[in-house]
């Protein structure tokens, strides 16, 4: 497997669309300082997944992009595309080439894509896994950094070792094995509590089943009741309603005899209104005649009483006169 070609565009220095095509074997570029050699590195640490602006020898992820200049305005992009040739058997795919893109914007939106296939950043690390490619790994060596390496820690030198050996992948499958071996402790854990809490609510279940159970079998038993108690009920009630039925029957009877009956009353009632009228006029006569013959009365009264008193006169004049 070997670097093919590197297509960068809107990469820091580089604002025109750059392709940079390496043969088989050792590939040199040389150029005065400033010219952007150093960014050709940085685009192949950039493009496999490197994170870190400082790293890149920036401020910020956005300072990567072309930013202008006096006579070119600043893009909104930038893109770099790295390709390798004969990737078979490191890589384990089935493609002979394999390219690996990076697209980062203004706005913070960043992009991944494995020939022309959007993925994430982690399918491209573990892809690139053992194989001595990536942003931290032995085969890209900064500007100072082999003598880091010679000044660094035996274990940060062990680092370097392992992943040229090829068992760093294994290290990371070990660790990612123990986090979900942790994870599924810690599932565990959860499982138990909530399996105690689901047999804690298993038992409030089977109370609350056994109310159930009796209050459906006292259901049960009053529904029977409430059955034998509405048929009583009818029992009753149809015995009353057939009462009720003779007792309309026979006033049906009464109600029409009387209404037979009705017509001779209403005239017996008419002729003796007309008597009682006839009655009450002789009785007013008779009472006009009595007024007229107490009033008579009352006179007859009144002159004998003057009479009396004219009498009494007359004799006591004569006794009077004897003497």
């Amino acid at each position: 497997m070997y670097l093919k070609t590197l297509e960068i565009h809107g990469f820091k220095s580089f604002a025109d669309k750059t392709v940079f095509e390496f043969a088989q074997g050792v590939t040199g570029i040389v150029g005065p300082n400033g010219c952007g050699k150093s960014n050709v590195v940085d685009a192949i640490r950039w493009v496999l997944g490197e994170t870190s602006a400082k790293a890149l020898r920036g401020g910020e992820m956005a300072d990567v992009i072309f930013n202008g200049t006096e006579k070119r305005k600043p893009l909104g992009m930038a893109e770099v595309t790295l390709t390798m040739a004969d990737c078979e058997g490191p890589l384990k795919v089935d493609f002979n080439e394999v390219s690996i893109t990076r697209r980062v914007f203004r706005d913070g939106r960043s992009e991944y894509r494995i020939n022309n296939t959007l993925c994430r950043l982690k399918d491209i690390h573990d892809m690139l896994m053992d194989t001595g490619i990536g942003r931290t790994a032995y085969s890209i060596m900064a500007q100072g950094q082999i003598d880091q390496i010679l000044s660094s820690k035996p274990e940060e030198r062990r680092a370097v070792f392992e992943e040229a050996a090829g068992i760093t992948k294994f290290k990371r499958e070990k660790k990612e094995a123990l986090r979900k071996l942790e994870y599924t402790e810690a599932n565990l854990l959860r499982v138990s509590d909530v399996l105690a809490e689901q047999e804690r609510r298993m038992n409030s279940l089977r109370r609350q089943v056994a109310k159930a159970r009796r209050y459906q079998a006292l259901a049960a038993d009053t529904r029977v009741l409430d059955t034998h108690l509405g048929h009583r009920k009818f029992v009753e009630l149809s015995a009353e309603r057939a009462e009720l039925e003779t007792s309309i029957h026979g006033l049906e009877v009464r109600d029409t005899e009387l209404q037979m009956q009705l017509p001779a009353k209403e005239q017996a009632v008419s002729e003796a209104r007309a008597e009682a009228r006839t009655f009450e006029g002789e009785l007013a006569e008779l009472r006009q005649r009595l007024n007229e013959h107490r009033n008579a009365l009352t006179s007859a009264s009144g002159r004998m009483a003057f009479n009396e008193e004219r009498k009494a006169e007359l004799e006591s004049r004569i006794r009077q006169n004897h003497e």
